[in-house]
């Protein structure tokens, strides 16, 4: 199989995390840039990198890229890239664009010049004068930073972010791709119990009990690239395959979620059905002052209420110092929390161990962590208890 270019997108401040994830994939040659990492892989990769990537956004080709300050560059050396490779004769190729600090600034007009220069290019390969486009989806991207072109070809379709368990939404609900690096960063093992006191509709529980089962997140969904003539199907069956191996569903899961909102409970409730873990995840009605725990050691993971996001500044003071007197009477439990509060230790009682930027839609946030103690070797495999 041969070599391709390859680009996981990324939000801004996770691209470490998707380059560690591709790492473990086995991809080792990246280059990790803002919002992006490169990397090198045959075409099972793409199959593989979408169905297992946690924290990225999209996988993408990389067709070309080139430099071009006039629109007669951009359109020349569009054409000269070899997209008879990818596209069929049927294809339905988009084009979406972007551009940031360009002389070519009209992002409607670099859509259409790239979208003319390809179909010119497949007139002169293919012998036809016009295209039916009722084929499969090729999605193009044209984007433009400081006058650098670089063509793409979507293989994910709907974002990554899409697990394929999840239908219906709650108020400002937390992005899968968000979560599942939260969780990441967390340092949590699946051997200790896992913790979201304002969990909603259940994303960080569910996100943790699939990265406890080693269970691909995309196994539940499909990807535009599945449908592409070109990109065997015997690849997808391999990857497939693959991730079957490596899931183990009967992993013991000592997950729990709480929240007060009925109706967010409901959705979380259906969401851990919807995505085969009904007996895994568990979730309950419960105030985060009333929180309590058997376990010795645990984590925190959450993503409560913000300022901006609902209620009085008040009522959300309130809320994070009654999670600071529920977190210190789980003396040996570690919180990581996201929020857009920059003085946590107000709340908490005490200065965070670790604090990073991330963002939670186009909203700024910092993930605050405050470290428990490890617990003793000998006790890492006990036995949990409910919350």
């Amino acid at each position: 199989m041969a070599k391709l270019e390859l680009i996981a997108t990324s939000t801004f401040g996770l691209e470490s995390l998707v380059a560690q994830e591709l790492r473990d994939l086995g991809y080792t040659q990246l280059q990790v840039d803002n919002g992006k990492v490169a990397f090198s892989a045959d075409e099972l990769g793409i199959c593989r990198a979408n169905l297992w990537l946690r924290t990225a956004e999209r996988v993408l080709i990389k067709v070309g890229e080139f430099q071009a300050l006039t629109f007669e560059e951009l359109f020349q050396q569009t054409k000269a890239l070899p997209w008879e490779e990818w596209l069929p004769k049927n294809a339905c190729f988009p084009v979406q664009g972007k551009s940031v600090k360009s002389q070519l600034f009209s992002v409607p007009d670099c859509q259409a010049i790239v979208k003319k220069a390809i179909v010119e290019r497949l007139k002169d390969i293919y012998g036809m004068s016009w295209f039916p486009e009722d084929g499969p989806r090729y999605t193009i991207e044209v984007s433009l930073l400081k006058n650098r072109v670089l063509l793409t070809l979507d293989t994910s379709g709907v974002g990554l972010h899409k697990r394929g368990y999840r239908q219906l939404t709650g108020v400002a609900p937390l992005k899968e791709t968000l979560a599942a690096a939260m969780i990441y960063l967390s340092r949590w093992h699946p051997e200790r119990a896992f913790l979201d006191p304002f969990c909603g509709t259940g994303t960080l529980p569910i996100e943790a009990a699939l990265l406890a089962q080693k269970r691909a997140p995309g196994l539940k969904r499909s990807f535009v690239a599945e449908q592409w003539p070109n990109l065997a199907k015997d690849l997808w069956q391999e990857a497939w395959q693959e991730a079957l191996d490596l899931w183990q569903p009967e992993m013991p899961l000592h997950i729990y979620g709480s929240d007060i909102d009925p109706k967010a409970l409901q959705l979380a409730r259906l969401h851990a059905e919807e995505a085969g873990l009904k007996e895994g995840v568990h979730f309950q009605r419960l105030p985060v002052a009333e929180i309590r725990s058997r376990f010795a050691y645990g984590h925190i993971v959450t993503n409560p209420p913000y300022g901006e996001r609902m209620g009085e500044k008040e009522d959300i003071d309130a809320l994070y110092r009654e999670l600071g007197e529920s977190w210190a009477g789980l003396e040996h439990w570690s919180l990581h929390m996201l929020t857009t509060e920059r003085y946590p230790e107000n709340y908490i009682g005490r200065r965070w161990d670790k604090s990073r930027k991330l963002y939670n839609g186009r909203l700024e946030c910092h993930y605050y962590q405050f470290f428990g103690p490890n617990p003793p070797r000998e006790r890492q495999g006990s036995p949990a208890e409910e919350v």
